[in-house]
């Protein structure tokens, strides 16, 4: 008896230490890295449904005419409501064969801008223009978005819009002062099958979407090392990049359909995210290969990870995983996958969609299993009974278009058309700058051993105004 008194004494005492120890770690948790949220200036309000006057014939300026503007230049001859105003880059032969693009398509030559590096600052400043059209390398994103907003023009500017927090809140904030839409051309939020899964996801197809993953897993060692003469990146601009961060600061094509499905921005938002990345081996070893172990540039030391990993966690519990690289020889993958209290849907490294057997839609399908895939003709069929209203309506002609098999093309459509019917953008400039502030913050994260590092609110607050993602239509 006391032998069984002792050990419940000891067993008691031994509960009630580990109970004081959780409450001890309880009260260290690690609180998120956080960066500071501005006050809004006064007289200032947001523009989370920024809708302005129509534009019948938009008028477009073009900056950056090297891999991806001259594209943007050949859509745009296929846009009704268009006219083409100004071309710019450094370059001269490059705005010259824009010409030719635009001579081809039977329409008047633009104004030409080139041979300075502040060339496009004088296209900007002209009042024949309502939009600027951006396809320059990362570093000119931000200066020329908010020189070409401070002149009155509204912005459309490739990802990532911008790679620091500070410079996400400059460009918030011009566009709440200017009242003017800067959109972040996230083309992937406009692929066949993405816009497929919004529709599914927004008609409950999936039920209540619990997690997503997305991600940008492209090797481009080639293109990092190619000479910019031969078609490389300016000035190695992606080189230099990768030579002096790590993290993750291409995001956006992998997190922006996501996004969207998981309606952050319009009644939930990202609060938190950890990351982690690999050690750098792909970069040196392509280096050494290619130019020897004892070149410069195999000895050059890149901080960029060859795989980083990131899972953010939002204000209403879902979860969500992005990866970046672009140093493997890998097949190229965005994964785009969402995973629902009713379903499963993903589309690398084959496209597939598992629905839960005991739910009613599931009915219409012998042999369901939740261990498999639905059969390739069922899946097909519901592809097509999903397919997105806007992909219905221009699809076919994106694809003969091009661009990505026709998604720039709808991402352009849809610009143009909400700019002409004065509706709000699908992409607002909070959208674009909270998806590009993974740079810095999954940065942030790798270098303090993944500590959690928190989201500026860049909306602050105005998050919560709108419930649900939808594309704005003319009634």
């Amino acid at each position: 008896m006391k032998h069984t008194i002792l050990s419940f004494a000891i067993l008691f005492s031994a509960l009630c230490f580990s109970c004081k120890e959780a409450k001890q770690i309880q009260s260290d948790v690690i609180k998120p890295i956080e960066f500071p949220v501005p006050d809004r200036p006064a007289g200032v309000t947001d523009v989370v449904n920024l809708a302005v006057a129509p534009i019948d014939t938009v008028r477009v300026g073009f900056i950056g005419l090297g891999m991806r503007g001259p594209g943007a230049v050949k859509r745009f001859t296929h846009l009704e409501g268009v006219k083409i105003v100004a071309l710019c880059d450094i370059h001269p032969e490059r705005v010259e064969d824009c010409q030719k693009v635009l001579r081809k398509a039977g329409l008047p030559e633009a104004a030409d801008y080139s041979g300075s590096a502040d060339a496009w600052k004088k296209l900007c400043e002209r009042d024949d223009i309502d939009l600027v059209y951006i396809s320059t390398d990362w570093d000119t994103h931000v200066p020329m978005s908010l020189y070409a907003m401070e002149h009155g023009k509204h912005v459309a500017c490739e990802v990532p819009i911008a790679l620091t927090v500070e410079d996400c809140w400059k460009l918030v904030d011009m566009a709440e002062k200017t009242r003017l839409h800067c959109m972040m051309l996230e083309n992937c939020c406009y692929d066949f099958f993405e816009m497929a899964t919004l529709n599914m996801a927004q008609k409950g197809i999936l039920g209540e979407i619990v997690h997503a993953e997305g991600a940008y897993i492209h090797d481009l060692r080639q293109l990092n090392f190619e000479d910019p003469a031969r078609g490389g990146y300016n000035n190695w601009w992606r080189l230099e990049y990768n030579t002096h961060h790590t993290g993750n600061p291409y995001a956006t094509h992998g997190l922006g359909p996501v996004a969207q499905a998981l309606n952050l921005g319009r009644g939930d938002r990202m609060e938190y995210l950890v990351s982690l990345s690999s050690d750098q081996f792909g970069m040196t070893a392509y280096a050494e290969k290619k130019f020897g172990k004892d070149s410069e540039e195999a000895k050059r030391e890149y901080k960029m990870g060859d795989m980083n990993t990131s899972v953010i966690r939002t204000a209403k519990g879902k979860s969500i995983m992005i990866q970046h690289d672009v140093t493997s020889p890998r097949p190229y993958n965005r994964k785009h996958a969402l995973s629902g209290t009713k379903g499963y849907i993903e589309k690398y490294p084959r496209p597939g969609i598992a629905l839960d057997p005991s739910d009613e839609l599931s009915v219409n399908f012998e042999n369901l299993s939740a261990h498999g895939f639905l059969p390739e003709k069922q899946f097909d069929e519901m592809m097509k009974n999903y397919e997105h209203p806007i992909t219905r309506e221009v699809g076919e002609m994106a694809k003969k278009v091009g661009g990505h098999g026709g998604m720039d093309f709808i991402m352009d459509y849809r610009l143009i058309y909400c700019l002409r019917n004065g509706l709000p953008l699908d992409i607002n400039v909070y959208d674009g700058v909270e998806w590009s502030c993974l740079g810095e913050l999954t940065e942030m994260s790798v270098k303090n051993n993944s500590a959690p590092v928190a989201f500026p609110d860049f909306t602050r607050g105005a998050w919560k105004k709108q419930q649900g993602y939808h594309h704005a239509y003319v009634k």
